[in-house]
């Protein structure tokens, strides 16, 4: 439990065991001129909750002393703890609109989601890999209706100022990120949008209307976007406080080029549907993280469209062909 102040301002960090492959997960308790505020909330988990409570105690706060929680997005590592925090306290919990469906699990948005994958991964050529990852799809759908957050939720877009921080929309990730600049104090709470050990998964998503979204391209530019910030430093929702943020930006956008790359060259050898370039690199990974792999390679694809480097043609199979330019 690491604690940072500055102009009367506090931070205290609440790292977080979770079962998931990115491993520990950071929630921040955050005091701005006597408000007290949780930046995310873990995972929904005994152990995350006790680390909480013992965080709240150790700093003498109670839950009660909560006046709001803040999400950077609605993935399950970070809003864990909402409704456990919401049945005892009212405490609103402010997030992007984009995150609404998402977080109350929508059962038409979830058709659609659904549906939107299916269609996805058949025009990518994923074939029954594509199909079983669907089920997948269908079965957590069934199993996780208890997910739902039940908290009040209330919309916040970039624009807008929560106590003593700027909303800033960062989507990329996911459509629905955002981050808090504490322009005062140059503390920068990054969510997913910045972590120094691994790169950010930008994770395919349909737009409203179930059109794929550029996330790559999106990431990219909400990176460059944060270049801007003067932030020292930025608290990451996972792992080290990032020192120099503006370096792990550059590094962030030439890990992307250096992929893009790749993809570019497995094309020209004769890989032509995302699929292919996904085995051709990953060989068998591709079975055990599906999701993430062709994540990786089709927002790369995207993102090498609209560089110019290529482009795609659909074929009389209904399977998108790619080409390089």
């Amino acid at each position: 439990m690491k604690t940072a102040e500055k102009l009367g301002g506090r931070v205290v960090t609440v790292t977080v065991p979770t079962p998931y492959d990115v491993g520990d997960v950071n929630m921040y308790l955050y005091e701005d001129e006597g408000r007290l505020v949780l930046i995310d909330a873990a995972v929904d988990t005994d152990e995350a909750w006790d680390l909480f409570l013992d965080a709240l105690k150790t700093h003498g706060w109670t839950l009660s002393d909560l006046s709001q929680i803040w999400l950077t997005h609605h993935h399950a590592d970070h809003v864990g703890l909402v409704n456990r925090i919401a049945a005892q306290v009212p405490v609103p919990a402010y997030v992007h609109p984009k995150a609404l469906p998402r977080l109350r699990r929508d059962p038409a948005f979830l058709e659609r989601r659904i549906r939107f994958f299916e269609r996805l991964y058949r025009e990518m050529g994923c074939g029954e890999a594509g199909e079983r990852q669907v089920a997948r799809l269908e079965e957590a759908r069934r199993k996780n209706s208890h997910l739902a957050v039940r908290a009040d939720l209330l919309p916040v877009r970039e624009g807008d100022v929560l106590g003593g921080c700027e909303v800033w929309e960062v989507p990329g990730h996911a459509p629905d990120h955002v981050i808090f600049l504490d322009r005062w104090r140059k503390w920068l709470f990054a969510g997913d949008h910045l972590i120094a050990h691994i790169s950010s998964n930008a994770f395919i998503e349909p737009d409203e209307s179930g059109e794929l979204l550029p996330v790559l391209v999106q990431y990219a530019s909400s990176l460059e976007k944060c270049k801007a910030f003067d932030a020292e430093p930025a608290f990451s929702g996972h792992g080290a406080v990032i020192d120099d943020h503006r370096r792990l930006i550059d590094k962030r956008l030439r890990r992307i080029e250096e992929k893009g790359q790749r993809v570019a060259e497995r094309i020209a050898a004769g890989s032509d549907t995302a699929y292919e370039i996904a085995v051709d690199l990953y060989g068998d990974k591709i079975h055990k993280v599906f999701g993430p792999v062709m994540s990786e390679i089709i927002g790369l694809l995207g993102y090498l469209e609209h560089r110019g480097r290529v482009a795609r043609q659909m074929r009389a199979n209904g399977v998108w062909k790619y080409k390089t330019l």
